[in-house]
């Protein structure tokens, strides 16, 4: 509860997303253009379809589309991890979800901090995927040694971030002039720092283990290595994406093209390779390059069920077996293929879906349930098949562990596949992160359970029993 004089926490991310936004345009002028491609696109989508639009403007998702971003970070170490839900909670943001990259050969497990109810994610629903080095999974004890010397040495929050979130902890709050001081002093703890904070040699030792290995350990913080605004056509946008000059990886990541998108699509551009310093034992500076920023889009679908979910990764399973996608785009015209024959099962209308159990829907009344007479309100495919009641599908808030890793392998090169042994943890993880990772399934199933009861209780109040 925030008291009298605060400043809200959507509002504080609201002006921290802002302001992230702006740092990284001027860093990474590309993901500017990207911005104005996701923009028009956009535009086009709904003057061509007025019933999305019209949808939209029903369940007030429209405003939030241009509003949306999500960003990445990753992390070294357990206290860095901490701290950062502290921050984040400030922000009004929570951990949802636990994701374990290592399955797919990406040393890192994760979760995605956000806000949870409706209003908020309204308001601004900035999301942070969060990841956290797995320095146990690096073979080399030596290496594995000399990583956690480096991390352990950083402060990557300065004084005043801290003191800021100890004294938003304290009075449950922070005023205008507080909350400005923090969104500034965060920031700076995304930012891009081009001088590493290792020699030349570690930082070739860590590549070659892993390159996000090299990424976490080798600066002073963990610049922001992405940030993904939403669209509505994410194929329109990756087929723009060469004429702007910007090189788009070589396939999305996630379900093929479809009449109701299902869950989560991504695609990015290319990692820039960006110049930084190493400094020598002897106090000289050499000169070198690091690949790890990218810029990122996502289209948005329902959020599935655990049946849903589980079809999902069958699915994409398949296909995977059939073909699984080359880094150079080598293979893109069999993946799609394959991709796009093996979801044929998976039903592509809203009704079959929701009559399939496979997705979440809220439930609300139309104008004829607001004032009807004569149905049984406890009947709910009644009440739908009498045009009592609506339902429109959950926008899926989350992420997806494969299509996560295809993201970052894709911006790590070819060279950079490396085999690590499926280890899930999530103890370990929320040991580290000091509080329990919210479970989406839980989440979407509460939702949906609400708004039909909600419903049943706008029928009984007007007479419908």
């Amino acid at each position: 509860m925030q008291g009298a004089g605060f400043v809200s926490s959507d509002e504080i991310r609201a002006s921290f997303s802002s302001a992230m936004s702006a740092m990284y345009k001027a860093e990474v002028p590309a993901y500017g253009t990207l911005m104005e491609l996701v923009a028009e696109a956009n535009a086009q989508v709904l003057a061509n379809d007025p019933r999305l639009k019209g949808s939209l403007e029903d369940t007030d998702s429209l405003d939030r589309i241009s509003e949306e971003r999500h960003g990445a970070i990753r992390l070294g170490t357990s206290e860095e991890l901490s701290m950062m839900r502290r921050v984040f909670a400030v922000m009004g943001m929570h951990p949802v979800g636990y994701y374990d990259l290592s399955t797919a050969g990406v040393p890192v497990h994760a979760t995605a901090f956000r806000p949870l109810d409706a209003e908020a994610l309204s308001r601004n629903p900035f999301r942070v995927f969060t990841s956290l080095l797995r320095l146990d999974l690096i073979g080399d004890a030596a290496l594995r040694a000399e990583a956690e010397r480096v991390l352990a040495a950083r402060r990557i929050f300065s004084e005043g971030a801290v003191q800021l979130t100890e004294k938003a902890e304290s009075q449950s709050g922070l005023d205008r002039h507080d909350a400005d001081r923090f969104v500034g002093e965060i920031l700076e703890t995304f930012r891009w720092h081009d001088q590493a904070c290792v020699s030349a040699d570690l930082y070739r030792r860590l590549h070659r283990q892993h390159r996000l290995i090299a990424d976490v350990v080798s600066f002073k913080g963990p610049h922001i290595n992405h940030l993904t605004p939403r669209t509505l056509d994410i194929d329109a946008v990756q087929e723009r994406m060469p004429a702007r000059g910007i090189e788009p990886k070589a396939v999305v990541e996630g379900p093929p093209t479809r009449q109701c998108p299902i869950l989560l699509r991504q695609t990015s551009f290319k990692a820039l390779d960006e110049q930084v310093s190493f400094k020598s034992d002897e106090g000289t500076w050499t000169t070198g390059s690091h690949t790890a920023r990218f810029g990122e889009i996502e289209q948005r679908g329902i959020a599935l069920t655990p049946k849903g979910r589980a079809l999902y990764d069958r699915l994409l399973d398949e296909t995977r077996k059939i073909a699984t996608p080359a880094a150079d785009g080598s293979n893109v015209a069999e993946y799609r293929a394959a991709l796009a024959r093996q979801f044929r099962s998976f039903p592509d209308t809203w009704a079959d879906i929701r009559a399939s159990g496979l997705g979440y829907f809220t439930y609300s009344l139309t104008a004829l349930g607001r004032q009807a007479h004569g149905a049984c309100a406890e009947d709910l495919d009644l009440l739908l098949a009498q045009g009592f009641v609506r339902f429109d599908p959950i926008v899926y808030e989350d992420f997806l562990p494969v299509s996560a890793a295809g993201i970052f392998q894709s911006n790590l090169g070819d060279e950079a596949v490396e085999a690590f042994a499926a280890s899930p943890n999530q103890q370990r993880f929320e040991s580290a992160l000091g509080a329990s990772v919210l479970d989406e399934f839980a989440y979407y199933a509460a939702i949906e359970q609400r708004s039909i009861e909600n419903c049943l209780r706008g029928l009984k109040a007007v007479g419908i029993e």
